[in-house]
């Protein structure tokens, strides 16, 4: 049976707080760090990462925390965020939970969100 422990998943979640700058809320998912820019429609700094923790059905998680002072840098629909690490890298994305119309100029808030590794199958 396939094993990966808890601590080597955690590491790799914990990266995700201490490595990544920004979160970026896109107009469609990007697949890589390059293509957030023709993607994103706002950004949020000064991001609030959990520590690792169970997740269900099985393995490990982290949870984003909600805000509401992301800036809205183009006007659009977000249905996936991106988090980046340093102007580099693309750390980790999904789908939001409910896509968001948003315009220039303004916020937009996200609620606490989870990303999490399943255990080796």
């Amino acid at each position: 049976m396939p094993l990966i422990a808890d601590y080597i998943l955690d590491l790799a979640l914990a990266e995700l707080d201490t490595a990544t700058s920004t979160l970026h809320i896109c107009s469609s998912e990007p697949a890589t760090y390059g293509a957030i820019s023709g993607v994103q429609l706002g950004t949020k700094t000064s991001l609030s990462i959990g520590a690792p923790a169970d997740r269900t059905p099985n393995g490990r998680k982290v949870t984003v925390a909600s805000f509401s002072d992301g800036s809205v840098s183009a006007t659009g629909t977000a249905t996936h965020w991106a988090i980046s690490k340093s102007g580099t890298t693309l750390m980790a994305t999904g789908a939001l939970a409910a896509s968001q119309a948003v315009t220039n100029g303004n916020t937009f808030s996200l609620p606490a969100f989870d990303i999490g590794i399943p255990d080796a199958a």
